[in-house]
C-alpha cells in the first residue's frame, strides 16, 4: 500500500521539484494533492485523508508559521497523520514548537534536503510509521540558540549518558544509537533509562520522555 502525501509549498518550481522527488522515490509514495497556500492545504487534507503532509513552514496567507500550525492541528484532530516540515533556514523556535506535543510522526528538514531524494523519501516513510526525523543542522542550531551557562539536571548525567542523549536529540532510535556509539542495544536502553530517571521523567510515556529529555538537553547547552 502506498503512502498518500499532500504537499504544500508556495513556490511553484520548488513544489514541482519536491513532487518529482517523491513520486520517483520507489513507487511507495503517492502525491495525491499539491497546493500552494494554507486554505488549499486544509481543504486537501479534508478531501484526500493523507498519511503524510509535507509542508513548507511558511506560506500564504501570512508567510509566518502556517506549517507549524497545521502540524499542531493535525496532532489534536488527526494524530495518525505524519507531518514533514520543510524550512529554508535553521529556525530553532519552530523546531521546538513542532516537537512540543511529541516527536512521533514529525520531521523537520532543511529544504536543501530536497536535493537528497533518499533523505526526503526516508523522512516521509519514517513519519508515516510514527517515527521522527530532525535535520542534524537544525539540532546544532537548537543547541546554539539554547546554550546556557547555568547548571541543570543534565549536569547529573555521566559523559556516556550525555553522548546517548545527544544521539537521541538527533531523532535516532536505540538501534541507530548503538551503531553510532559502538554499544549494544541493551546498553543503550540501560543508559536511556538512567537518563530518564535522573531527569525525573520516569512516569512519562516513552515518546514524551524522549522529547522532554531532548528539550532539557538543549536548554542546558547540549554539549
Amino acid at each position: 500500500m502506498s503512502i498518500r502525501v499532500v504537499l504544500a509549498e508556495d513556490n511553484l518550481l520548488m513544489r514541482a521539484g519536491i513532487e518529482k522527488v517523491l513520486t520517483a522515490a520507489g513507487g511507495d509514495i503517492e502525491v495525491v494533492a499539491s497546493v500552494g497556500d494554507l486554505g488549499d492545504l486544509e481543504r486537501a487534507i479534508a478531501e484526500h485523508a493523507p498519511d503524510v503532509v509535507v509542508t513548507d513552514i511558511r506560506m500564504p496567507p501570512t508567510g509566518t508559521d502556517e506549517g507549524i500550525r497545521v502540524a499542531a492541528a493535525l496532532r489534536a484532530e488527526q494524530p495518525s497523520v505524519g507531518v514533514v516540515v520543510l524550512s529554508q533556514h535553521e529556525e530553532p523556535a519552530y523546531a521546538l514548537a513542532l516537537l512540543d506535543g511529541g516527536s512521533g510522526g514529525r520531521a523537520y528538514l532543511l529544504k536543501d534536503r530536497v536535493a537528497e531524494a533518499d533523505d526526503l523519501a526516508a523522512a516521509v516513510r519514517e513519519v508515516a510509521s510514527g517515527g521522527s526525523v530532525i535535520d542534524p543542522r537544525v539540532v546544532e542550531g537548537l543547541v546554539t540558540a539554547n546554550r546556557s551557562s547555568r547548571r541543570s539536571e543534565v549536569d547529573r548525567l555521566t559523559p556516556r549518558e550525555r553522548e546517548v542523549l545527544g544521539e537521541i536529540a538527533q531523532g535516532k532510535s536505540n538501534a541507530a544509537i548503538a551503531a553510532s556509539l559502538v554499544l549494544s542495544e541493551r546498553a543503550v536502553e540501560k543508559h536511556t533509562n538512567s537518563i530518564f530517571s535522573k531527569l525525573g521523567l520516569t512516569e512519562e510515556p516513552d515518546v514524551n520522555r524522549r522529547v522532554k529529555a531532548v528539550l532539557l538537553y538543549l536548554d542546558a547547552g547540549g554539549s
